[in-house]
C-alpha cells in the first residue's frame, strides 16, 4: 500500500512539472534581462531585487545596477553609498547592503565565485533557503526546490493547502510540496515556469484559471475558491511614528545631509536630520552645530512601510551664515538639484527635487512654529 501510495505521488509529481514545462515552453517569458547572460551574478542579483518587487519595476533598476557593477568583483570594489544611490527608489535597502556585504565576502573567500552548494549559499547574507534553490537551480542546473511569494501561492491553491504561509507547520507543508515536484531534468526551467505561473496567470486576484496547465487537479480551482488561497496574515494594528525632517539651508542654498547607520530603516542612506514634533528645533540645529535664524513647516506626508507608518513634516531652517561644521564623513552640504551620487530614500529624494537651488537671503528669518 505505502508502495503504492509513493509510486503515485511521483507520477503526479512529474505529471505537474511535465505540463508546467510544456506551458513554459509556449507561454513563458524567455527574454528577461537577467535571462541573457546567464550567471550565478545575475542570477543573484534579479532574486533579491524580485523579493516584494515586481518584474516591471525591477528591470530598468536591474539594467542599471549591471551597468555600474557587471560582475562581483566590480560590486565588491563599489564604495556602499554608489551601491545605495543605484538602489535608491527600489525600497527594502538591507537588500543593497546585503549585496554588498555578499560580493566583498564572495571576493575575499570564493575567488569572486559563487558557490554551488545550498548550505555555502545560505550562508551568505540575504540569501535564504528560496534564493539559494533559484540560484543553485537556474545557475548551476542542480535540484534545488525554490518557494517564493509565487510559488508558495500556485502550491498552496493546488494542493488546498490552508493557512498563512508564515505559520511553521504551513511553510513546512508547502516546502515538502516543492521539493517533490521539482524535477531532476531541466530544473532551471522548471523553476522559472514555476515563478512565471504565480506571476502571470495564478495571480493573487482575478486568476486566470482557465489557461492554467495544472488546473485539472487543482483542488482551489475545483472548488471554485482559488483566491481564499493562501490564507492571509493575520492582521495587527499599524503602529505610526511621527518626525520632523529639519532641513537646513545655508545662504548659497545647499541643504544638509546626514548619513543614517548602517543597520536599521534606511541604513546607509543619507537623509535630513530628524528630531520628534514636540522637540525644540533651535535646540536640535544648536546641538548639530549651526545657529537657526528661522524655519517654516510644510505640510506632513506619509511613507508607509511594510510594519509601520512614518509621519514625517518638512521643516525647512535657515542658518546663520557663519555654520560652524562644514562637510565630514558623515555629513554634506548638497545642492538639492544635483545631490552627488548618494544614496537617498524616497520620501528624500521627492523632497530634494521640490527644494530646487534658489539661494536662501543669509539675514532672512522665516515665522517659527510654535
Amino acid at each position: 500500500m505505502a508502495e503504492r501510495t509513493r509510486r503515485k505521488r511521483t507520477a503526479t509529481a512529474a505529471d505537474f512539472s511535465a505540463r508546467l514545462l510544456a506551458w513554459f515552453d509556449r507561454h513563458g517569458r524567455h527574454d528577461l534581462p537577467w535571462q541573457r547572460e546567464r550567471s550565478p551574478y545575475r542570477v543573484w542579483l534579479s532574486e533579491i531585487m524580485l523579493q516584494q518587487t515586481q518584474v516591471g519595476t525591477v528591470i530598468p533598476y536591474f539594467e542599471r545596477f549591471v551597468a555600474a557593477f557587471p560582475d562581483v568583483a566590480a560590486l565588491a570594489a563599489a564604495p556602499i553609498d554608489s551601491v545605495l544611490h543605484h538602489w535608491t527608489g527600489l525600497g527594502y535597502y538591507a537588500r543593497a547592503r546585503n549585496l554588498h556585504r555578499t560580493a566583498r565576502l564572495l571576493a575575499a573567500q570564493y575567488g569572486g565565485q559563487f558557490p554551488a552548494a545550498l548550505d555555502e549559499l545560505t550562508a551568505l547574507p540575504g540569501i535564504g533557503r528560496s534564493t539559494a534553490g533559484a540560484i543553485a537551480a537556474i545557475a548551476f542546473g542542480r535540484r534545488a526546490a525554490i518557494l517564493d511569494g509565487n510559488v508558495k501561492r500556485v502550491l498552496a491553491r493546488h494542493g488546498a493547502i490552508a493557512g498563512w504561509p508564515g505559520q511553521t507547520d504551513i511553510s513546512r507543508a508547502l516546502w515538502e510540496i516543492a521539493e517533490r515536484f521539482t524535477p531532476t531534468e531541466r530544473v532551471a526551467d522548471y523553476t522559472q515556469a514555476i515563478m512565471d505561473l504565480g506571476a502571470t496567470l495564478c495571480t493573487r486576484t482575478r486568476p486566470a484559471c482557465d489557461r492554467c496547465p495544472v488546473r485539472a487537479d487543482c483542488r482551489a480551482h475545483a472548488a471554485g475558491v482559488p483566491e481564499q488561497y493562501p490564507g492571509r496574515k493575520p492582521k495587527a494594528a499599524t503602529p505610526i511614528r511621527t518626525i520632523l525632517f529639519l532641513i537646513l539651508r545655508n545662504p548659497a542654498g545647499a541643504v544638509l545631509l546626514e548619513q543614517r547607520p548602517p543597520t536599521g530603516i534606511w541604513g546607509g542612506l543619507w537623509s535630513f536630520p530628524e528630531c520628534a514634533p514636540e522637540a525644540d528645533i533651535a535646540s536640535r540645529c544648536d546641538a548639530l552645530g549651526y545657529r537657526a535664524l528661522g524655519w517654516q513647516a510644510g505640510a506632513a506626508r506619509r511613507h508607509v512601510f511594510s510594519h509601520y507608518r512614518l509621519d514625517y513634516t518638512p521643516v525647512e531652517v535657515t542658518v546663520a551664515p557663519d555654520f560652524a561644521v562644514a562637510d565630514g564623513d558623515t555629513r554634506r552640504w548638497v545642492l538639492p538639484a544635483s545631490p552627488d551620487a548618494l544614496g537617498l530614500s524616497a520620501p528624500v529624494k521627492a523632497l530634494l527635487a521640490e527644494l530646487g537651488d534658489a539661494p536662501v537671503a543669509p539675514a532672512k528669518t522665516l515665522p517659527r512654529q510654535p
